[in-house]
């Protein structure tokens, strides 16, 4: 049986591109980049080029405002966790962060860890496609607010959060910002210059690169602790001798999405209306809980009444077809999705949402295929369900 991945937003397969780059750093060229010699001098050329792609990707000034990372997560913890323990270092009282409900796990577990010692943090609530409200964040600001960590675009649902209005409330009251851009890097036009973010954290295997390698971008001038001791690494920003095989593939990868960025997203966008306009002529009862008309192109979150999502999922991949429930970090949790929940989704109704996000690999074969098949699951399981 042929498979069907569309489950582009837990990760991405390595571009064979990205794959022929590696190669030589996983082999011959395996020096290590702190080494003077010319093995070293090899390895320190390519980290060099990897970062002036990836800052080429999202606009940064400079490459020496990219910092490689173990992945987004590590980028996320060192952009939170580095700037609120400098500035609770500078002892000004109480500390207030502001955030949002419906933001991964990487950022609001930290919040929570930073809750437990002593920093105060504000949720704000979203609207019914997870948007805050840019009066409600206007009105969070505090004397005391130390950082806004907003993302830019939701994992499991595709909305797309209002970044340049936030960041002039930050810049207006010269807060430092932090975005989470790992769904949005590579699908959407980024230019951290002209938006006036402090920080951006993304991921490479999100956009065709390996698995553990993430990236921290840092705007000239801000300052932040270090996560991680031992070392010079980095600018002296993360310690630890630098994944060169994958620091290349991530350079390879993020020079590729640049040039093919408007193509992708067009890709992405036409794929995904076709599933929703099978979706709706096929099946009933279903609901959309993305932003309709500020959603990232490639995702789809819908749930169907009178369905369970994680028995959907079990009877697509029988049928070769991967999907998921949500963020690929909280599978195999009971637990309903924070996400549908603060976006008000009745719980039976939340139990039943599946995230289909394409890929580049996405063709419209595939799409048509799981229109044929998934009206007749869910069928299939509605029966069993009044039964």
């Amino acid at each position: 049986m042929q498979r069907i991945y569309l489950d582009y937003n837990a990760t991405t397969p390595l571009r064979p591109e990205v794959r022929d780059a590696m190669m030589p750093y996983l082999t011959e060229a395996f020096g290590n980049s702190s080494s003077i010699h010319a093995y070293g001098r090899e390895a320190r050329t390519a980290i060099d080029t990897a970062r002036e792609q990836v800052a080429d990707l999202i606009g940064a000034k400079s490459p020496s405002e990219i910092v490689f990372t173990g992945s987004g997560t590590e980028a996320d913890n060192h952009a939170i966790k580095g700037l609120t323990e400098l500035e609770k270092s500078r002892g000004k009282g109480n500390h207030h962060i502001i955030t949002s409900s419906v933001e991964h796990h990487a950022v609001l577990h930290t919040c929570q860890y930073l809750e437990q010692r002593g920093f105060e943090v504000t949720y704000l609530p979203v609207d019914r496609y997870g948007r805050i409200r840019i009066e409600q964040l206007r009105e969070a600001v505090r004397d005391t607010t130390v950082l806004i960590s907003i993302m830019h675009v939701n994992n499991e649902n595709g909305t797309i959060q209002p970044l340049e209005d936030i960041c002039e409330i930050a810049q207006e009251h010269e807060i430092p910002l932090h975005t989470d851009a790992v769904q949005s890097v590579g699908k959407l036009e980024m230019n951290v210059q002209a938006l006036g973010v402090n920080l951006l954290a993304f991921s490479g295997h999100k956009i065709y690169a390996p698995k553990g390698i993430g990236v921290l971008y840092i705007r000239r001038g801000t300052r932040l602790a270090n996560l991680v001791h031992g070392g010079a690494h980095e600018r002296n920003r993360r310690a630890g001798s630098e994944n060169v095989p994958a620091i290349v593939g991530l350079g390879i990868a993020a020079d590729l999405a640049k040039q093919e960025q408007n193509a992708y997203a067009q890709h992405l966008d036409a794929l995904t209306q076709r599933l929703r306009q099978g979706l709706d002529a096929h099946i009933d009862r279903l609901h959309y809980n993305g932003h309709p008309d500020h959603c990232a192109p490639g995702t789809l979150n819908v749930s169907f009444e009178a369905v369970e999502g994680e028995s959907l999922i079990l009877r697509l991949d029988m049928e070769g077809i991967c999907v998921s429930t949500g963020s690929a970090c909280t599978s195999g949790s009971m637990e309903p999705s924070h996400v549908l929940a603060a976006l008000g989704l009745p719980p039976r109704l939340a139990q039943g949402t599946v995230r289909f996000s394409l890929g580049r690999n996405t063709t419209e074969a595939e799409i048509d295929e799981v229109i044929a098949k998934l009206p007749k699951v869910i069928q299939q399981m509605r029966t069993l369900y009044r039964g």
